[in-house]
């Protein structure tokens, strides 16, 4: 790993940068191993959950306006996916119910609900994806996270 890298990933990780982090996601990917990326991503992910404490002390929305509130929410829906994506659906439907409070956007929120019920509803995450979500949609509006649905649930 280049020393440069070392020096970006350390000041973003100092500052509390998530989106600085996933900006680096990509060189992440070429220089690390399996066992480094996973200390990388969960780095992320503990930045994440103490921006999330911080918000629901304050309290506030997170918004969709600010690029480190966007990251917070972008590592903290990966984390729920990963444990839909693990059969994991109660924490799964825990993890998408409180997404769905957090933010300013009632976009990101009403997406969230969508991905609730379906894991309360114990459907498997490829069969959402097959069945519920509209990635082709998803993907055209360009958001990170499942935004388009062919059915309401």
């Amino acid at each position: 790993m280049s020393e440069a890298l070392k020096e970006k990933i350390l000041q973003a990780q100092t500052e509390g940068d998530i989106a600085a982090l996933f900006v680096l996601e990509q060189e992440a990917h070429d220089h690390f191993d399996e066992k480094t990326l996973h200390a990388y991503y969960a780095n992320i992910l503990d930045l994440a959950l103490e921006r999330l404490t911080d918000v629901l002390s304050a309290p506030r929305k997170m918004d969709f306006g600010e690029v480190q509130d966007v990251a917070t929410i972008r590592a903290l829906y990966e984390y729920a996916v990963e444990h839909y994506s693990a059969k994991k659906l109660h924490d799964a439907a825990a993890l998408f119910e409180v997404l769905s409070g957090i933010s300013n956007s009632t976009e990101f929120s009403a997406a969230m609900m969508q991905h609730m019920k379906a894991a309360q509803q114990e459907i498997s995450l490829d069969t959402f994806l097959e069945t519920i979500a509209d990635v082709s949609a998803t993907q055209a509006h360009g958001t990170f996270y499942i935004s388009q649905f062919q059915k309401v649930l």
